[in-house]
């Protein structure tokens, strides 16, 4: 958002919606992608969870863009450790088979945009990286987050985030070559 964040937020802070839909506009997509390599089946859950917690926070918040990307995506973090607790204590047992007739018919709208190719390919790759090596390469690549944040987030030290960070872009690299594609 570069120059327009601050008078965003406090317009957004200030009540208005239009100002908050801007910064929700420019946050979710690289939420939801974080998420969908985390938790791709909770993925909107934890995401509609989250931006709950914001905006019940978000008159108490203070700082730059970079703060809140920081803000947010640690929220997004809790909400989905806290779905982890719950689905664990209270454990869903599957539904009988859906007929066709109950089946959706059209797709939802954020489907359809996430529905690129690239992007797609690129989670798909992500997804076979080990968990935390993942997580770091999302938070830094997709959330824009910085190392020392990302650390904190995680509760690991900047070296063993730029150590997973490597590890992960190492793995990406060998899987690209693998599939023909050069760097």
């Amino acid at each position: 958002m570069g120059e327009d964040f601050a008078a965003q937020l406090a317009a957004a802070q200030g009540g208005s919606e239009n100002a908050f839909a801007v910064l929700w506009r420019d946050a979710n997509p690289a939420l939801l992608r974080y998420l969908r390599v985390v938790a791709p089946e909770h993925a909107e859950d934890v995401a509609a969870e989250t931006w709950v917690q914001v905006v019940r926070g978000l008159p108490r918040f203070s700082g730059d863009e970079a703060a809140w990307r920081a803000w947010l995506f640690t929220t997004a973090r809790r909400r989905l450790l806290d779905q982890a607790r719950l689905r664990k204590r209270h454990p869903a047992e599957p539904l009988d088979e859906i007929s066709a007739a109950d089946m959706p018919r059209t797709v939802g709208a954020d489907q359809i945009a996430m529905e690129n190719i690239a992007t797609e390919s690129a989670m798909a790759l992500l997804s076979r990286l080990p968990e935390q090596q993942a997580e770091v390469i999302l938070l830094r690549v997709v959330a824009g987050l910085d190392t020392d944040v990302v650390a904190d987030m995680l509760g690991r030290s900047p070296g063993s985030v730029r150590v997973a960070a490597h590890r992960g872009l190492r793995k990406l690299a060998t899987l690209l070559s693998g599939a023909g594609v050069t760097l």
